[in-house]
Order: C-alpha cells, then sequence, then structure tokens
C-alpha cells in the first residue's frame, strides 16, 4: 500500500480527520484519538502503524515486516508496525486499520460517538 492508497483508505473510513505531523508522518484520527500512522520507515515500504487487541499483538509482533510499533509499544500500548515485506497483505492490512479505528471509536464516550455518527 502506498502512501496515496492508504490516506484514501483512512478517509473513507466513518468521521475521520487527517493531519500531517511529526516530521511528515500522516496521522489519522476518530474523535481526536489517533488510530493510523504512515511514515517513519528505512525500507522501500511504507510504514503503517495501527492499533490492535490484545490477541491481535501477541499474533502479529513477531511477523516478518511487522514489529511492536516503535515509541508506542515501549509505552505498554498495542500497537504495530507494518514496515517491510512480506508484512501483512493489502486486504488484511486494510483490515487492520479498520479494526484499529473499531477500537479507538469504541473508546470514545457514547455523547461523541452519538455525535461523529459512530452509535446507532
Amino acid at each position: 500500500m502506498d502512501l496515496e492508497a492508504y490516506n484514501a483508505f483512512c478517509g473513507a473510513l466513518t468521521s475521520t480527520t487527517h493531519v500531517v505531523q511529526w516530521g511528515g508522518a500522516h496521522v489519522w484520527k476518530v474523535g481526536g484519538k489517533m488510530f493510523a500512522v504512515a511514515g517513519w520507515t528505512k525500507t522501500e515500504t511504507l510504514g503503517i502503524t495501527f492499533k490492535v487487541s490484545d490477541i491481535g499483538f501477541e499474533m502479529l509482533k513477531d511477523q516478518p515486516g511487522l514489529r511492536p510499533a516503535p515509541y508506542l509499544a515501549s509505552r505498554g500500548m498495542l500497537w504495530i508496525q507494518h514496515y517491510d515485506v512480506p508484512g501483512l497483505s493489502r486486504n488484511d492490512l486494510e483490515d487492520y486499520i479498520s479494526d484499529s479505528h473499531r477500537i479507538v471509536a469504541a473508546g470514545l464516550t457514547k455523547k461523541k460517538q452519538r455525535e461523529l455518527g459512530l452509535s446507532t
């Protein structure tokens, strides 16, 4: 997934906002809370960082091309970075980004979820 596809995918998720910060990282948020970041890689592969569940973290942290997200995971947060090949397929990466959006949105207050059209 390249940067253009990443931004288009994240932008299509419900109630998202985009900001470029931290030296050019493309940060996507829902309700003001970060759910995906692209940038920070030393390989040809776009580094994409996303939040995961406890089980997702255990499953992904040692997979080739994936790692606990620098900075975030070292502080006990459940974030994975897709940074090199083979990594995840595009479909799997999109699924994990969508899950990250859902996890972060679920952590918002019920009032904020309603304001953003995230709850029924």
